[in-house]
């Protein structure tokens, strides 16, 4: 089966890198564009190539940097779990490649352009789509779909209502959810359940391949950080849980809706304010049904809101993954 051609637009961070191992081993990578958002833009840039050494695809897969801050408020990073470098844990050479000198946007911009059936997969905050979207309003029309790690159909993390990639830069994701394009949202309502724990880094031991082994460090420096934050020890893999959706789009049942952001709420801004009253039904035990029960309401569906995970399958994949890594 052909690999479907990718854009990675990341903010490397432990869970992107994870992404991007299962990225490049099954769908056509066209380049990784870098954004700050987890840790500087400096560092995430750094992050993504040395994720492509051990990978031993640094020669294949370029990496273009782009924005380093938000298109209207100052940069919000997470050192507290993904430490001072964005990618603390593993110990790792500094990388021997070097950043493409193409700006991310117009990279973006040139591939979606000359290219049919691309898919943009956005796992940290959305800047750079945003801009690109700017730049060539056309590429809403021409990709196939913009899958985001973002949002939440349910619950905050960053605040209440807020999940931190959109938190970072709301108005950027504003512009991608009303852009036209079918943007299917892999929220933390829908991340939470993709949950590793030490049997899981243990089996990563197992199986022993470079890959394999960076993945285990990097789960073990993500479950300690929980744990001196008092939370349990897992290490979520959001933006994972986006890759592996364009890989296998059977792991995780969504339903559309209508998805906006909210730019001004004193409480609510960056809150992805889904609209899914179509969705709810009799059972007072279920929030949200996977199938509509009543008839769509307000403004017609732009998106597929991630509900539900099979993380046993999605555990699979990866393993899988780590395995035929040399």
């Amino acid at each position: 089966m052909e690999k479907k051609k990718v854009i990675l637009d990341c903010d490397p961070g432990h869970d992107d890198a994870f992404g991007i191992m299962l990225a490049v081993q099954h769908l056509d990578v066209l380049g990784i564009t870098t954004l700050g958002g987890n840790c500087t833009l400096e560092n995430v840039t750094r992050n993504a190539i040395k994720t492509l050494e051990v990978l031993g695809k640094a020669d294949e897969i370029g990496v273009y940097p782009g924005h380093s801050c938000p298109l209207a408020v100052p940069l919000v990073t997470a050192p507290q779990f993904h430490g001072e470098t964005g990618l603390d844990g593993p110990v790792l050479p500094e990388p021997t490649h070097a950043p493409r000198d193409q700006h991310a946007v117009d990279f973006i911009v040139d591939t979606v352009m000359s290219n049919d059936d691309v898919t943009i997969i956005a796992t940290g905050p959305l800047t750079n789509i945003a801009a690109a979207l700017n730049r060539e309003p056309r590429i809403a029309e021409r990709v196939s779909e913009i899958c985001i790690m973002g949002g939440s159909v349910t619950f905050g993390n960053w605040t209440p209502a807020a999940e931190f990639n959109i938190y970072v830069d709301p108005e950027a994701a504003y512009r991608v959810f009303n852009c036209g394009a079918h943007v299917k949202m892999t929220g933390i309502n829908l991340t939470r359940q993709c949950c590793i724990g030490i049997p899981h880094m243990e089996k990563f031991r197992e199986i022993g391949t470079k890959a394999a082994n960076f993945a285990a460090d990097l789960t073990d420096f993500f479950i300690q950080q929980d744990i001196a934050l008092g939370e349990p020890p897992i290490a979520c893999m959001h933006d994972a849980c986006a890759v592996a959706w364009i890989i296998d789009p059977s792991l995780i049942v969504a339903a559309p809706m209508h998805i906006d952001v909210e730019l001004n709420g004193t409480l609510t801004r960056g809150m992805t304010v889904c609209d899914y009253r179509h969705l709810r039904g009799v059972d007072p035990k279920v929030d949200i049904e996977r199938d509509p029960q009543m008839t769509l309401r307000g403004e017609g569906t732009n998106a597929e809101g991630a509900l539900e995970l099979d993380f046993d399958r999605f555990m699979d994949l990866l393993y899988t993954t780590l395995g035929n890594y040399a």
